[in-house]
């Protein structure tokens, strides 16, 4: 389990630029599935057929994105520090004292470490000290002559966040792209444990969700589903930032299925589909309030699908010190494998 799990969260993929994860997925899912393909967008869709062939078999999509978030350069100045600006949603307030890994596209060798600089104590004014720099403010030191810099970083040049996985303890984990490459790990697993499915369940890993969940689209069209689960981080609120009465998820109490997100009221018999398969069988779940998956694109595209997400809750989304839970991440699995043998009686008998 750890060893694919780490690969998936370590290779580097920003949104645009994903090609290393979406090889590792390739490679995971052909063995697993009856097709399997790269559409113009960098999605990866593969499908494992229906035990039993109909001429119009119902449609499950699970999707997973392989994006996480990151930079590109945009700027190299004459000392050889390094500007940029954000892929997805960066917080600023995380970005000071970070190692980076700039992935320069010419000369020799591989990524360059570097740091996003933090202003030192003595300089600056008084309110320097409190307010957050924005992204345009900050700039990479790669400890290296401007000629050197110059000749190995150009703009456009991709940027990552050196953190790796790691285990925080026998429970938990603790990575930078656990959004979404614990749901990719999850979808991968979910294939290996599915055998005799009641509908074709199609395995689709997306390009550029963070960016707007603009890769999930031109898969949607190819598939037409009928039903869609997009693999996500469920958002726990169990720290001392919420308040009571933001109080939702929790880590190590089950998978997070989502009710609501900022872009897709989650499809009410599908959501009943998904706790009854869990009360079925024992595995522990939660309800979430979610923040925006490429659910929303599954939903609405062509006739549209019955539609919402699951997925391990994971602290912290959208920095280096993202948290979950193993045993989260294995109810997850347990919910996606068992779900493909109800899917179809999911949906009523009129179904068009």
């Amino acid at each position: 389990m750890i060893e694919l799990l780490q690969r998936l969260c370590d290779a580097p993929g920003v949104s645009g630029f994903e090609g290393g994860v979406q090889a590792i997925v390739a490679d995971e899912l052909r063995p697993l599935t009856d097709e399997l393909w790269r559409d113009r967008m960098g999605n990866v869709i593969a499908v494992k057929r229906a035990a039993r062939r109909s001429p119009t078999p119902r449609r499950l999509v699970y999707a997973a994105h392989a994006d996480e978030v990151g930079m590109m350069v945009s700027h190299v100045d004459d000392q050889g520090f390094v500007r940029f600006r954000a892929i997805g949603g960066l917080d600023a307030r995380t970005l000071p004292s970070q190692r980076v890994l700039v992935h320069g596209t010419v000369g020799e060798g591989g990524p360059l470490k570097g740091v996003i600089a933090v202003q030192a104590g003595w300089l600056g004014t008084p309110e320097d000290r409190t307010r957050v720099f924005p992204v345009h403010e900050l700039y990479i030191d790669l400890g290296r002559p401007a000629d050197d810099v110059r000749a190995r970083v150009q703009v456009g040049d991709v940027v990552t966040f050196a953190a790796t996985f790691d285990r925080l303890n026998d429970d938990v984990v603790v990575g930078r792209a656990f959004d979404d490459r614990v749901g990719v790990y999850c979808l991968i697993e979910a294939m290996h444990r599915i055998e005799a499915p009641d509908v074709d369940v199609y395995a689709v890993c997306t390009a550029q969700e963070e960016v707007g969940v603009r890769g999930m689209p031109t898969a949607a069209h190819a598939i037409e589903a009928d039903l869609a689960v997009a693999i996500d981080g469920a958002l726990p609120s169990d720290t001392p930032y919420a308040q009571p009465h933001e109080r939702q998820c929790a880590l190590g109490e089950g998978t997070g299925i989502y009710l609501i997100d900022n872009r897709t009221i989650g499809s009410p018999r599908l959501v009943q589909g998904l706790i009854d398969a869990c009360e079925r069988r024992g595995i522990p779940y939660q309800r979430n309030l979610g923040g925006g998956t490429d659910a929303s694109e599954i939903q609405r595209h062509g006739l549209g699908a019955w539609a919402t997400t699951i997925g391990a809750p994971t602290r912290y989304m959208h920095s280096t010190v993202q948290l979950c839970h193993l045993a989260d991440i294995e109810a997850t699995i347990a919910l996606l494998a068992a779900f493909a043998e109800d899917a179809a009686g999911v949906l009523p008998a009129d179904w068009r």
